[in-house]
Formats: C-alpha cells, sequence, structure tokens
C-alpha cells in the first residue's frame, strides 16, 4: 500500500483561489501540496481576456494563471497532478485525501478550493466558441459586446438577472428559454421584461452555436420544442446560464452547504467540518469572481495558520461560534 505523505495543510483544486492559497500558506512557512487534476489556472484557463482583476487592465487568462503559479511556487507551494475522488476527516483530527493513482495525501487542514463547473448546453460550436462569443459570465465579459445583439440561455434567476444586466452593453439582449414561463422571480422577470434592450423567445432551445469563419460566433439555430421547427437567430454573443454546479462531492460526511450545494463557510471560511475550510466558487456567497476567490483564500491560509499554532502549542483548538470557525 502507498504510504501516506504528510503536509501542514492539503489544497484541493488550483484555480486563483487554491493558488492564492498555497501563496499565503507558503509565506506561513506551512507544508502545502496543491492537488490539481490538470493544468494550474482553473477557469482563468477557459477565460480569453480578463480585465477586471487590480493591476492588470487587459491580460489574457491563461497569463494570468501562469503569474499565480509561479508565485505560488515561489514561496515553496508544492504540486502534484492528481484527481482526488474522497477527502475525509479521520478520527485522529487529520484529513486523507485519496487520488485516482491511488496516493493518499493526509494533513490535519484542508482547504477546498475545487470550484465549480457551469453546466454546458452540449451542443455542436459551444466549445469551439468558448471565450470567442461563448460565455458563462456576464459580469466578466459583458463589455466585449457593447453595441451588439446577444442571446442568453436559460430561464432561472441567474439568467434573468444577467440578461438584464447586459443591456448596460448590448444593443438587444434575447433571452431564451425552453419553456412558456420562467422560473426567475417576479421581479427580476419584471424588470427584465420592462427594459426595452430586452426580448424573451419562448419555447426555443439551441440546436448549434455557429461562427463566421474567422472564430467567432455569429448566429445559432433554434429549435421550436412543440413544432421542431428550426430557424437562424444572428447574434455575436451566447451567454449560457442554465446552471452551475458546485465540485464538493469529493468530501466525506456531511457538510453544511445551501440548497444549491455551496459550501457555507464562517466569517474565516472555516466550514462546519473542523479544519476544513473552503475558498473560491465552491463556496456559499453572493460573488464568484477572481477578485473574490483571492480575497477568500487569503482569509482561508490565515486562518489555517492560526488553528495550527493552536494545535501545535497543545491548547485546545477554541470552540466552533457560528458556522465552523473558532474564536480567537
Amino acid at each position: 500500500m502507498t504510504e501516506h505523505r504528510e503536509y501542514d495543510v492539503l489544497i484541493i483544486g488550483a484555480g486563483p483561489a487554491g493558488l492564492t492559497a498555497a501563496l499565503y500558506a507558503g509565506r506561513s512557512m506551512l507544508r502545502a501540496l496543491v492537488i490539481e487534476r490538470g493544468i494550474p489556472g482553473g477557469e482563468l484557463l477557459n477565460t480569453e481576456i480578463v480585465e477586471d482583476y487590480p493591476g492588470f487592465e487587459h491580460i489574457k487568462g491563461h497569463e494570468l494563471a501562469e503569474k499565480f503559479d509561479s508565485h505560488a511556487k515561489k514561496f515553496g507551494a508544492e504540486f502534484e497532478q492528481d484527481t482526488i475522488i474522497t477527502l475525509e476527516k479521520l478520527e485522529d483530527g487529520n484529513f486523507l485525501a485519496t487520488g485516482e493513482s491511488g496516493q493518499t495525501y493526509r494533513a490535519p487542514t484542508a482547504i477546498i478550493t475545487s470550484g465549480g463547473t457551469p453546466i454546458k448546453l452540449g451542443v455542436p460550436g459551444e466549445l469551439e466558441y468558448a471565450g470567442k462569443g461563448v460565455s458563462y459570465c456576464a459580469i466578466c465579459d459583458g463589455h466585449f459586446f457593447r453595441n451588439q445583439v446577444i442571446a442568453v440561455i436559460g430561464g432561472g434567476d441567474a439568467a434573468v438577472e444577467e440578461a438584464d444586466f447586459l443591456t448596460r452593453y448590448a444593443d438587444k439582449v434575447i433571452l431564451i428559454h425552453r419553456r412558456d414561463e420562467l422560473r426567475a422571480s417576479k421581479i427580476l422577470q419584471k424588470r427584465f421584461m420592462e427594459n426595452p434592450k430586452g426580448e424573451i423567445i419562448w419555447n426555443k432551445v439551441v440546436d448549434q452555436i455557429d461562427g463566421d469563419g474567422n472564430g467567432l460566433v455569429n448566429s445559432i439555430t433554434i429549435r421550436d420544442v412543440n413544432t421542431h421547427q428550426t430557424s437562424t437567430l444572428d447574434v455575436t454573443g451566447v451567454f449560457i446560464f442554465v446552471g452551475f454546479r458546485p465540485n464538493t462531492g469529493i468530501i466525506a460526511g456531511h457538510v453544511d452547504h445551501d440548497e444549491m450545494g455551496y459550501l457555507r463557510t464562517d466569517q474565516n471560511m472555516e466550514t462546519s467540518i473542523r479544519g476544513l475550510f473552503a475558498a473560491g466558487d465552491v463556496r456559499a456567497q453572493l460573488t464568484r469572481q477572481v477578485t473574490t476567490a483571492a480575497g477568500d483564500a487569503t482569509t482561508a491560509a490565515i486562518a489555517v495558520e492560526k488553528y495550527l499554532t493552536s494545535l501545535r502549542s497543545g491548547a485546545a483548538v477554541p470552540e466552533i461560534v457560528g458556522t465552523g470557525g473558532y474564536s480567537a
């Protein structure tokens, strides 16, 4: 059997939150291991251009990811490419992470930064034009579509709210929904329906996303769910909001979460499981941006250091305050 590899903190996921946590853990002289199934960077690798991260007015997503990565490594963070299948807290208080490789990793603390995954439509052209007209984040990419006609796919709160937000930039925002009524709250529906730039197409689904020959979106093929007739809609952007799935399935045992599965934490980013912290898109919060991921992770890493200091001093770790966490 493979021997456990021992660390001070396990960081599960190497997106902006995981890399920031690694940076601060390294600065605290902790032995930190970042475990990521692929190349470090997370959703930044799926983002063409970033213009809302302080200090970088315009930078490619993969370039910003490389800067996060190299900065974390500069302070001694170790990296392992593996897919964690379970993370459990043992009776001795340590966390044991088991990878698909069969390797196991152990530490008295862990930070979940595994992020979340936008649910895809699964239609031709979606992956091909991701970052080239197809987006899953209005705040991130809306400004690229000034004075254009764009489509938003979905019918829930997120879709309607983001569609209304996008009218700040686009000449027209067409909301496409597969049913004849929206699931979004009435106040959001009313706001969008009263917006002169907004339009709703009912009972339609997207069958295909097409490009202009230069690698950019120029139209979509939509199908009527009742008649099955198809038509073409000329748009230069497609924003997809049909759901977002937090990657929390690896946690063994119950951990407090909201109705969507996002982890609830206290102000120190600690979950309801002592010693388990969360940061970034996996956490229940108002916004999910690179800036909030970095901020969450900074707090989590510093809280981990204080938690470990209490353990090593021989003193009892202070009692939980609220959901997870401990008093100073």
